[in-house]
């Protein structure tokens, strides 16, 4: 079922969105070579809690860490260590999620560790391209699948693959919410988008094939070819009006 939100409940989703865009831009500045992406994640938790929100991944479903960190060919969910070292020349996701006033914000970006290759950072700026691409297409009264068609074309045009395992959702008073959002998919289909709809569009894409497994601590995601991957997520809320983007400062 999928949960319209009335204007207060969007404008406290505003509020918890604001936070994960804050954080971002505040982890952002300490992303360089030499630093653990434990260090980065028990800052990522310290910054949340210090603007009054709650990590929304800590304990979720039993993830350990408050800040999904994945680098390289790790898609989404990797898990913060000490032993992780960022280096240069790596490409690294956050993912951040806050819980705030009983709803959640989320959004994910991925950043290039110092210099990185020209291909890399070809990724990271399709992947964002494919996001924006997708959320032009969350308009009153289009499909869902408009948004869906929209960043596989993109994608696949640039030479790369979207994800399939793996999709957005719908969000709101819980993290995942009504309904799935493929990054993939004929257009026209699926539910009409209406005024109240929360939704967390988030195109992951792989340099290589779009295949991915999942490694032995039961939660990185990571290609199978083991190719870069990127990932890009943004909380909108769909309004007569066109697509607002609650994620962005």
């Amino acid at each position: 079922m999928i949960i319209l939100k009335s204007p207060r409940e969007i404008n406290i989703m505003r509020d918890a969105n604001k936070i994960v865009a804050e954080t971002h831009q505040y982890l952002k500045e300490l992303i360089k070579p030499g630093i653990s992406t434990a260090e980065l994640d028990k800052k990522g938790e310290k910054f949340i809690k210090k603007n009054g929100a709650e990590p929304s991944f800590k304990g979720y479903r039993g993830y350990p860490g408050s800040v999904c960190i994945s680098i390289n060919e790790e898609v989404v969910h990797g898990i913060a260590s000490e032993k992780r070292i960022l280096k240069e020349g790596d490409i690294v996701s956050l993912d951040i999620g806050t819980f705030y006033e009983g709803f959640n914000g989320d959004a994910a970006r991925t950043h290039p560790v110092g210099k990185v290759s020209k291909q890399a950072q070809k990724l990271i700026d399709v992947t964002k391209k494919a996001l924006e691409q997708g959320i032009k297409k969350a308009l009153y009264k289009n499909r869902l699948s408009d948004i869906s068609h929209t960043i596989q074309k993109y994608v696949e045009k640039k030479g790369f693959s979207v994800v399939k395992e793996y999709v957005g959702h719908g969000i709101g008073r819980d993290m995942h919410e009504d309904p799935q959002i493929p990054n993939f998919g004929s257009p026209g289909h699926g539910p009409l988008l209406k005024e109240g709809m929360t939704l967390a569009i988030e195109p992951m894409v792989n340099i290589g094939k779009y295949k991915v497994e999942i490694l032995n601590d039961k939660w990185t995601v990571v290609t199978e070819d083991g190719s870069l991957s990127a990932h890009f997520e943004d909380t909108i809320a769909i309004t007569k009006n066109g697509p607002e983007v609650l994620s962005k400062l």
